[in-house]
């Protein structure tokens, strides 16, 4: 593939898959350089059907306000909230690249895509009310988490989200914690507004039911990317300078495909996910909320459970889980096969180590897969104790794909986190992993900037153009106080959401 086809066409961007990590990184690409070639291609017939779609995540807009997973107790029973205030700064920039987009007229209207949802932790039994209460006391000596309130008192709880304790029987302790800051996000909307403004730029090309069959790089550092469409069969080579795997589960095989010696030591572990909704409005107007409660032990941090309110296609709904299972599928709407075709046999002692490693991992998916509809039913009422079946039915979700890794000591890694892996020459990068996911977008893609792109952000122009999209590039708003709050306040402001 390096004798290259004269009428090849070239460009200086490839992005591969059509969610919301191509469309972030394709917009501020556009937004630094309109002269940009940028080719994006997705194996659907339309943008935002896997991870991005809204069905298929939780929508909470992550900032880690209601996820306790983020805040660990440590051996000495204090409270770690060095993940917590990474994440929670990190929705920070999204915020700011939006409100961007909104006051510059890009996106019309941000409620096609954000509203304002409380957001809310809520535990129950002595151990973990002690545990709520130190962590509600850790994070409020930060400025990040100004406004949380915590509260013992069944009645304000009740007052808070009604379902929690309507009907609750049991006399245990109870504790919750509310963050009116919070939202809900559909980030398949987003994805599909992002989308529309590549697409009304300049030099920018989409092209839908089109695959990713091959991908190699030529002698002066480019690639050549072999894409089929599968409507037609027609297969073309396309040549660019800039290659983004940002594919999901398939990001692992493509990652592969490119032979670069930085991708082969990873493998993928996909873990599936299924929701319980309910689209009775008599039911969802009395939960404005998303409430997170404690994982089970040996759960993936995705499958930590919560009853949240979402705003869909103009509609509220209820979502409770997710319940994690098991599929070999990558993709929601992949194929059986990928499990097995993303590894050879350098992959299994990995692959077999990191399960070994993960023995509670392993034995919660099976339980996850045998449990009933009864049973999903048990545990929501722990949240909602007058949930009736008839109101609820089961929605499936989508897949995720956690990284494994060789690891010199165990012999191979499972990991739960956002992985960025790129050649020697940064002219390839594939995004690795599920979670904390589209809520970082923005973060994300402005470390493919640094990493890929240095030159298109450090020359005086650009670097102007970019603190005007993100007004806080290059401060941190974990260290500033003041430009914490002036930028919450700020974006707030424009997203029509709640400031405290």
């Amino acid at each position: 593939m390096n004798n290259l086809n004269k009428n090849q066409k070239e460009v200086d961007v490839f992005l591969i898959g059509a969610g919301i990590m191509s469309t972030t990184l394709g917009v501020y690409l556009k937004e630094l350089n309109p002269n940009l070639k940028i080719e994006m291609h997705e194996r659907l017939g339309q943008a935002a059907q896997e991870s991005s779609n809204a069905w298929n995540n939780a929508g909470t807009g992550h900032a880690a306000l209601c996820e306790l997973n983020y805040t660990p107790e440590k051996e000495d029973g204090t409270i770690d909230i060095t993940k917590a205030l990474e994440v929670n700064t990190e929705f920070d920039l999204s915020r700011q690249l939006w409100s961007y987009l909104v006051k510059n007229k890009k996106i019309d209207d941000p409620q096609r895509f954000i509203h304002p949802v409380p957001h809310f932790s809520f535990v129950r039994g002595d151990k973990d009310v002690a545990f709520l209460k130190k962590r509600y006391e850790t994070l409020t000596n930060h400025h990040c988490y100004y406004g949380m309130e915590f509260t013992q008192d069944p009645k304000v709880i009740s007052d808070w989200a009604p379902l929690v304790m309507d009907n609750r029987k049991n006399n245990e302790p109870l504790a919750m914690t509310r963050m009116k800051t919070g939202t809900d996000v559909d980030y398949g909307s987003l994805t599909h507004l992002l989308l529309n403004i590549l697409q009304n730029s300049q030099n920018f090309n989409s092209e839908f039911n089109s695959e990713v069959r091959d991908l190699k790089q030529n002698d002066d550092k480019t690639w050549t990317i072999k894409v089929k469409n599968l409507e037609s069969g027609h297969t073309t080579e396309i040549k660019s300078k800039f290659l983004f795997i940002g594919a999901g589960g398939a990001a692992v095989n493509l990652l592969h495909k490119s032979g670069i010696p930085e991708g082969q030591a990873y493998a993928g572990f996909p873990v599936s996910g299924i929701w319980l909704r309910t689209d009775n409005q008599e039911i969802c107007k009395q939960h404005n909320a998303k409430v997170y409660g404690q994982a089970s032990v040996g759960s993936p941090p995705m499958s930590v459970p919560h009853l949240d309110k979402r705003h869909i296609d103009g509609k509220e709904s209820l979502l409770f889980g997710p319940f994690a299972g098991f599929s070999t599928k990558f993709l929601k709407h992949g194929s059986y096969l990928d499990l097995f075709r993303s590894f050879d046999r350098k992959d299994m002692m990995p692959l077999m180590s990191a399960g070994w490693e993960n023995m509670d991992l392993t034995k919660y998916l099976i339980g996850q897969v045998l449990e009933s509809n009864e049973e999903r039913m048990e545990l929501l009422r722990t949240f909602f104790p007058d949930a009736k079946n008839e109101d609820w039915r089961v929605e499936v979700a989508g897949q995720r794909v956690q990284i494994i890794k060789p690891d010199p000591e165990k012999g191979g890694k499972l990991e739960f986190g956002t992985e960025l892996v790129s050649d020697k020459d940064n002219s390839l990068l594939a995004l690795l992993g599920a979670s904390p996911g589209a809520s970082t977008a923005s973060a994300i893609a402005l470390k493919v900037l640094e990493k890929c792109f240095s030159d298109l952000i450090s020359p005086e122009q650009q670097l102007s153009k970019l603190k005007e999209i993100i007004p806080s590039y290059g401060q941190s708003l974990i260290e500033d106080d003041a430009l914490c709050k002036k930028v919450r306040a700020e974006t707030a402001s424009i997203l029509n959401i709640n400031n405290i």
